[in-house]
């Protein structure tokens, strides 16, 4: 497996690949699920299909050897962490992780197919954007739908933009955006639309980087209703963000039929840096369980990179590339 053209590793290297700056992350413990109390109501379920449950990969993790350097070690530390963290979970979950500085870039079975729930309403809006050619030509109706479908995760206010917009310049917006291995729900059934964590990331770049698919007007509006969520739906990858970052967010969930799906994406920004994480996940016995999994996971990656600009910030904490970017690899299997 390539990995952005540094090295080769050998057969049987991990499918969750992380670059890191130095730093360490506390490790996350056991998954515990909150309380139900603190765990938001189900919503974004337009309909339970049946699926066969996909078990999680078995196995622990293999990490790095000992390094001359203390900055790998550390990065084989935190990998130690994160399997720790994973390691015989019900859920089945899927990563995809990276800063705009490129200090960090992490996948985990990120071509895993997954059940939308509600983190299809993104891909609601920006098709609706891109087919309007920008966020000013939004009537007034359908600004007031957008916001409902973003911030308050309106599954009516869905509904009526889904079906406004159409099938046909839903799939134009994916193929503008490579969105290519992310499936439609048929039938109305959009929260069973299949997504996958690189997709989902591609998605979360194109709402923080200039590009052709959507303008930047088109993207302030859109980060600007991911960061006015509801307050007891900000739950997810925002868990463990610093606080001087703005974080952008919408999550998904819905009992598909018996177990869960939990999903959560975010972009993150500040004046000096965007950063973006898609976690997904199925299988999950219960909501809390699957929110519990994804904020463990989540408190890691924004730990590492909350530390990573700490050292940045030292002019001697990283003086070349070599020490900048530490290859962190977690041994399961190919992700292919």
């Amino acid at each position: 497996m390539t990995v952005r053209g540094w090295s080769r590793w050998p057969a049987g290297a991990g499918a969750l690949v992380a670059l890191l700056v130095l730093g360490t992350a506390d490790a996350p413990g056991h998954v515990r699920a909150p309380s139900p109390a603190g765990a938001p109501g189900a919503a974004g379920a337009p309909g339970a299909a049946g699926r066969s449950a996909s078990a999680s990969p078995s196995g622990t993790a293999d990490t790095p050897g000992p390094a001359d350097t203390p900055g790998p070690a550390l990065a084989a530390k935190l990998s130690r962490q994160i399997a720790r963290a994973l390691r015989g979970l019900s859920s089945t979950v899927g990563i995809a992780a990276d800063d705009s500085e490129g200090r960090l870039s992490c996948r985990y079975h990120q071509w895993r197919e997954f059940h939308s729930a509600s983190v299809i309403k993104v891909i609601t809006l920006c098709a609706l954007l891109y087919e309007l050619r920008g966020q000013q030509n939004l009537s007034p109706d359908q600004a007031v739908l957008a916001q409902a479908m973003i911030t308050e995760s309106d599954n009516d206010a869905q509904e009526t933009l889904w079906n406004e917009v159409g099938m046909d310049a839903l799939q134009r917006f994916l193929t503008a955006a490579r969105m290519d291995h992310t499936w439609l729900g048929q039938d109305d059934y959009w929260g069973l639309t299949e997504v996958n964590a690189h997709d989902e990331l591609r998605l979360l770049h194109l709402l923080i980087t200039p590009n052709p698919v959507l303008d930047a007007a088109s993207r302030r509006y859109a980060l600007g209703l991911m960061a006015d969520v509801a307050a007891d739906q900000r739950w997810g990858v925002a868990a463990g963000a610093p606080p001087d970052v703005t974080v952008h967010l919408k999550n998904g969930w819905l009992p598909d039929p018996d177990l869960w799906d939990v999903n959560s994406i975010g972009d993150f920004t500040r004046h000096d840096i965007d950063y973006s994480i898609a976690i997904l996940t199925r299988d999950d016995p219960d909501m809390a369980y699957g929110v519990a999994v994804v904020e463990t996971v989540a408190r890691l990656i924004n730990r590492a990179l909350a530390e990573a600009d700490e050292k940045g910030a030292d002019p001697g904490a990283a003086t070349s590339p070599q020490r900048f970017r530490n290859l962190m690899y977690m041994q399961r299997r190919f992700d292919r």
